[in-house]
C-alpha cells in the first residue's frame, strides 16, 4: 500500500512546486507593478515610444482644456461671490442704520408717556399748541412705519443675498473640486509620458515635438526669419494681423500647462495672449474659442484665423499662411511654426 502512495504523492508535490513559482512569479510581477521599477515592460521601439507619446500628449491637452474651462468657471463663480458679499455687507449697513433710527423713534415715544391723546387735550394748558403737536405725532407715527417697513425690506434682501451665495459657495466648490480633478490627470499623463521619453535618446527625443523632417525645420526657420511681414500683410483686418505678429514674437516660448503668457503658453494661452495684445478678449479653451467667431473652411483660410484640431477640438493654433500656423505644441516643443497636416484638421474661425 505505501509503494502505491507514494507514485501518487509526487504529481501532487511538483504541482505544488509549479504552483509556489507561479504565486511567487505573480508576487513580483505585482510588486514591480506597484513600485513601477520593474523591467516587465514590453520593449518598445522608438517610433512606438514616440506615438505613445504624441497620444500622451493629446490626452493631456485635452485634459488641460477642461482644466482651464474649469478655472475660468471657478474665477467668475468667485467674483459672483465676492459681489453677493459685498452687496450683503452694504445691505447690511442699511439695516443698520434703519434699525437706529427705529430704536431712536421708540425711545422717544416712551419717554412721552404714551398718553392717549384725548387726556393729553384734557390736561394740557394750551389745546392749541397740543393740537399742532399732535399732528407732528401722527407725521411722526408714519415716519415710524415707514421705518419698521425699511427695516423689514433689508432684512429679506440679506436673506435673499445670503442664499444667493450659498448658492454660489457651493458652485465654486465644485468648480474647485472639478479642477483637482483634471490637475490629477494632466500631471499623470504627463509623468506617463515623460518615463516614456526617458527610453529615448537626446536626438530620438528632440523628435517628439512634432513632424520633425528636415524639411519641415527648414521652413520654420524660414518662418522665423521671414518674421511676420508676409503674413500680416495677407491678415483681413489689423487686429488679425496684430495677433500673427505677437505669435511670431512668442516663437520658442516654453510650453506651460495652464499658462497664458507673457513667457510661457499653452495652446488656447497662446491664441488668447495673441488676440489680447490686439485688443480682442477670446475665451480661455479650445472648445469656447471656435464659437467666438465666424467659421471658415480650409480653403478660405487667411493669416490670424483660429485652427483647430482632433475630434474634441482639444488643440489650437494661429494660421499664417502657406498652410502652416504657430502654436504651442506640448512640453517637448516650445512655441514653433508647423504645417496644418501634423494634426487632424477639425475646423476654422476668423475672429475679426
Amino acid at each position: 500500500m505505501a509503494a502505491h502512495r507514494k507514485p501518487r504523492q509526487r504529481p501532487m508535490a511538483g504541482g505544488t512546486a509549479r504552483t509556489a513559482a507561479t504565486i511567487a512569479l505573480a508576487s513580483a510581477a505585482t510588486a514591480t507593478g506597484l513600485d513601477g521599477t520593474g523591467h516587465a515592460e514590453p520593449q518598445l521601439t522608438p517610433g512606438q515610444v514616440r506615438a505613445e507619446v504624441a497620444e500622451l500628449y493629446r490626452q493631456a491637452e485635452a485634459a488641460t482644456e477642461k482644466y482651464n474651462g474649469a478655472k475660468e468657471e471657478a474665477d467668475e463663480a468667485r467674483q459672483r461671490l465676492k459681489g453677493l458679499q459685498d452687496r450683503a455687507a452694504r445691505s447690511q449697513g442699511r439695516l443698520d442704520e434703519a434699525r437706529q433710527a427705529l430704536g431712536s423713534a421708540a425711545a422717544a415715544q416712551y419717554r412721552s408717556g404714551g398718553l392717549d391723546p384725548a387726556m393729553q387735550l384734557a390736561l394740557s394748558d394750551d389745546p392749541d399748541r397740543y393740537l399742532q403737536n399732535a399732528e407732528f405725532v401722527e407725521r411722526a407715527g408714519d415716519r415710524q412705519g415707514a421705518a419698521v417697513r425699511r427695516v423689514r425690506s433689508r432684512l429679506r434682501e440679506i436673506e435673499q443675498l445670503r442664499g444667493a451665495a450659498r448658492v454660489e459657495l457651493n458652485s465654486l466648490r465644485t468648480r474647485q473640486a472639478e479642477l483637482q480633478r483634471h490637475k490629477r490627470t494632466v500631471t499623470g499623463k504627463l509623468g506617463s509620458a515623460r518615463r516614456l521619453l526617458s527610453r529615448l535618446t537626446p536626438q530620438e527625443r528632440s523628435r517628439v515635438g512634432g513632424s520633425s523632417d528636415r524639411a519641415t525645420r527648414s521652413a520654420g526657420a524660414r518662418d522665423t526669419l521671414a518674421a511676420p511681414a508676409p503674413a500680416t500683410a495677407q491678415a483681413p483686418g489689423p487686429r488679425a494681423a496684430a495677433a500673427v505678429s505677437y505669435a511670431y514674437r512668442k516663437l520658442g516660448s516654453p510650453y506651460v500647462w495652464g499658462a497664458t503668457g507673457p513667457n510661457a503658453f499653452d495652446c488656447s494661452g497662446l491664441v488668447q495672449a495673441a488676440y489680447r495684445s490686439a485688443g480682442v478678449s477670446l475665451p480661455r479653451t479650445t472648445y469656447s474659442q471656435i464659437a467666438a467667431g465666424r467659421r471658415v473652411s480650409r480653403s478660405e483660410l487667411l493669416p490670424g484665423d483660429l485652427v483647430f484640431f482632433y475630434a474634441g477640438i482639444s488643440h489650437v493654433g494661429i494660421y499664417v499662411g502657406n498652410g502652416r500656423m504657430i502654436h504651442a505644441p506640448n512640453p517637448s516643443a516650445p512655441v514653433r511654426v508647423a504645417p496644418l497636416d501634423e494634426m487632424p484638421f477639425a475646423g476654422a474661425t476668423r475672429v475679426v
